[in-house]
């Protein structure tokens, strides 16, 4: 998000998170119209007193009838602080009464409309310095924010004014004060337009020391003895990851390029061995509460799960050490498992609050993955439990480091507190052994807990996020050569096609939970699709996956693309009810869709000579010259795409027949090398390689040579030698991938 001066407002709410105890559902003693909603996280207010409206005219329009202001509401379903604050206010008669008295209520899942919550997060942002969910804000009638805030507690607590009293002053201050607060929200929204609007004049050259600069400003905040980038609480960003990767693999031997690397598979290790990760079920949680990667915010997301997926599959590849082997197969195979829907679609999330008892109403943080000393003792039987309590960390009392809540009084948090090794030795045992007791320990608990009430699962499989997911899978098969990745990937681009695409149009829809929504994608479910699908082409090279690709690529340029200042907006501009048309320049927990588009175009443009693609990713890139040069650590994917503009990417053809064994040998060699900046095509005489020969000439003339696989490696089209030899291929691969 850009830096905004602050806006004055009639009145500015900040509130600081407060903490409290999870929400616990009342009696369905009230239905509103969000019960006929999909969303999981409109569906789980459709029984609050509160008459909440979905975002929508029949809303919009009597706000205007009545000429009463709007309360907007924003969050989604695994949301813990949604669930303090419905279970505090919006389940509360009295507040709901003064609510529906003096507002039209509005609530809107974040995860289905991206675009409405850009829009007032801005807001919020630039008017309190600060931004979050659940998001509350007051608008007009038109829809023009006055007042912004995230979580409110119910009463006013340590001088600071709560919900109630907020709801009150407002309303007070509409029926007094309409006219002035109409004024100032048309200056308010006018300042917004301004501040998102993209700067004047010609694009900023690309400086050649943005990658330096990003790497020093990495590696200042680096956090050398628990891994991390900053302090508590550490969030993993893994476009941090791709962007170091790309540091090392431009020149691995340089200070700079050990470095990179060094802080990215420290810090993987750090979160592979901390409660972050789910020892016992795989996955990662959101966010580590604490420095030390211990006492995590439990939700799991499945963007997380995607990219940190590719980041440990890239660390395999490197090092071909075990532990990132091990992690990016729990992250996949929990997805599998958990995340997955019949048809093959990917899940939203699984909530981080769960009830501690079944058929008690009492719900806790983290209850699903916490243990006391008592339950794994009874679970395991008290020889095994004593290698596990050792290697985990479990103690009597406990072990998490902080719990402002008290919610995790006596209970442990799963982390790997000994090495195998350091196990092994305290208890005699080879370190086999002790990896087979731990095995059939994880195994044990496993079964365990999965008779506990489970988290709440958000079974809304947004376009966006599959992308993300089939691009992890279908690298794990190329990185793995496990076909189970290859499968899961393919039925994910089926499910979407089937599911979230309309052929007519050739375009997509946002979400589908029981049918798909009527919302249209967005720049990020094209960009984040046609990724996936680049890297399905990749493992399965099947070209009717790169066919769909090109289409949706030709599709995101007419929907989204700024013909005046380049780049692409977030939404089509078609939707009158979203004030601003803005663009994404942030890569955080989910990389800008700006950010992959430009390297989704290079990749196109390599795979194909195309040299509109290239002209339109240069274009895009740019147009974020300043901002690259001013905070390029704000945007490291935007600068894995730089890297690949600058560097010469390599065309690897393997010219041989599917399933032939040559064949196989020679992509195997290719898969072993860790070469982020190629394009990987196979010329195997039939529909495929006809395929490519319509649209780049060179592609006709590639050929096995003395009726063997044989590899052809470029760079823009123009190859070394071909060979069908193994160690001569390893060698061409080797070769530096850099203008230095």
């Amino acid at each position: 998000m850009k830096p905004f001066t602050r806006i004055a407002v009639v009145l500015v709410v900040l509130f600081p998170l407060l903490h409290a105890s999870a929400a616990e559902h009342g009696e369905e003693k009230y239905t509103n119209r969000l019960a006929n909603e999909k969303s999981p996280y409109l569906l789980q207010h459709a029984h609050n007193p509160v008459d909440w409206y979905p975002w929508g005219e029949e809303a919009f329009a009597k706000a205007r009838k009545e000429n009463k202001p709007i309360f907007l509401s924003v969050g989604y379903s695994t949301c813990h602080w949604c669930h303090v604050m419905e279970h505090e206010s919006f389940e509360n008669p009295e507040i709901a009464k003064i609510m529906n008295d003096n507002f039209v209520s509005i609530k809107v899942d974040r995860e289905e409309r991206p675009d409405v919550d850009q829009v007032y997060m801005t807001f919020v942002q630039a008017t309190t310095g600060g931004g979050g969910w659940p998001m509350s804000v007051w608008l007009t009638p038109e829809l023009k924010p006055f007042v912004g805030g995230t979580y409110f507690p119910p009463e006013n607590q340590g001088g600071q004014p709560g919900f109630k009293s907020v709801l009150k002053q407002i309303a007070e201050a509409w029926k007094k004060d309409r006219e002035k607060i109409v004024t100032s929200s048309d200056r308010i929204v006018a300042e917004l337009q301004r501040a998102t609007e993209p700067g004047k004049g010609a694009p900023d050259k690309l400086e050649q020391g943005i990658r330096q600069k990003a790497y020093e400003q990495f590696a200042a905040i680096f956090d050398e003895k628990l891994g991390g980038f900053g302090d508590a609480p550490k969030f993993p960003r893994p476009v941090i990851f791709n962007f170091l990767y790309r540091v090392y693999a431009g020149n691995p031997d340089s200070p700079e390029g050990k470095h990179a690397l060094e802080m990215t598979l420290f810090t993987l290790r750090k979160m592979a061995e901390g409660g972050i990760h789910d020892q016992i079920g795989g996955g990662f949680h959101r966010y580590s509460t604490d420095k030390f990667w211990r006492v995590p915010h439990f939700e799991k997301m499945l963007y997380d799960q995607a990219q940190l997926a590719l980041a440990y599959l890239d660390a395999f590849q490197i090092t071909r050490e075990p532990i990132f082997e091990k992690t990016a197969r729990d992250i996949l195979d929990y997805v599998r498992r958990d995340m997955t829907d019949r048809d093959g679609g990917f899940y939203s999330a699984e909530d981080a609050d769960s009830l501690i008892e079944a058929g008690k109403p009492a719900h806790a943080e983290g209850a699903f993955y916490v243990w006391t000393k008592e339950e794994i003792d009874r679970a395991l039987g008290p020889d095994r439990a004593k290698i596990f309590d050792h290697h985990f960390g479990v103690e009597p009392t406990g072990n998490a480091p902080e719990d402002p809540q008290g919610e995790f009084k006596n209970k442990n948090i799963l982390i790997q507190r000994h090495s195998l090794a350091e196990t092994a030795k305290k208890f005699g045992l080879t370190e086999d052994k002790a990896q087979q007791i731990l095995s059939e320990s994880r195994n044990l608990l496993f079964e365990a807990r999965a008779k506990r009430p489970r988290p709440h699962l958000d079974d809304k499989i947004v376009t966006a996020w599959n992308g993300l997911m089939i691009a992890a899978f279908a690298r794990a098969y190329e990185v793995l050569h496990d076909h189970a990745y290859l499968d899961a990937a393919t039925k994910g681009a089926d499910f979407v096609a089937a599911k979230l695409y309309r052929s007519q149009t050739k375009t997509l829809v946002r979400s589908y939970r029981g049918g798909a929504s009527d919302v249209n994608g967005f720049a990020s479910d094209y960009a984040f699709l046609i990724q996936g699908l680049l890297d399905l082409y990749g493992a399965s090279f099947d070209v009717h996956r790169l066919e769909w690709a090109m289409q949706l690529q030709d599709r995101q340029n007419e929907l989204f693309w700024d013909e005046k200042q380049s780049a692409y907006f977030t939404t089509t501009g078609k939707d009158p009810n979203v004030l601003l048309r803005m663009k994404e320049d942030y890569d955080g927990a989910e990389p800008s869709p700006n950010s992959v588009a430009a390297l989704n175009l290079l990749r196109l443009a390599a795979m194909f000579d195309k040299a509109d693609s290239r002209s339109r990713a240069e274009k895009l890139l740019q147009a974020y010259g300043a901002p690259l040069k001013e905070q390029p650590a704000a945007l490291p994917q935007m600068l894995v795409a730089v890297d690949w503009y600058r560097s010469r990417p390599k065309q690897i053809v393997i010219a041989g027949k599917e399933q032939n064994a040559g064949t196989e040998a020679m992509l195997r060699e290719v898969r072993s090398h860790f070469i982020p900046n190629k394009v990987l095509i196979l010329a195997e005489g039939g529909e495929g390689q006809k395929f490519f020969a319509e649209r780049v000439e060179f592609m006709k003339s590639v050929t096995e040579i003395d009726n063997k696989p044989t590899a052809y490696v470029c760079e823009n089209f123009v190859c070394q030698l071909p060979t069908s030899e193994l160690n001569r291929l390893a060698g061409l691969l080797t070769r530096s991938k850099h203008d230095k």
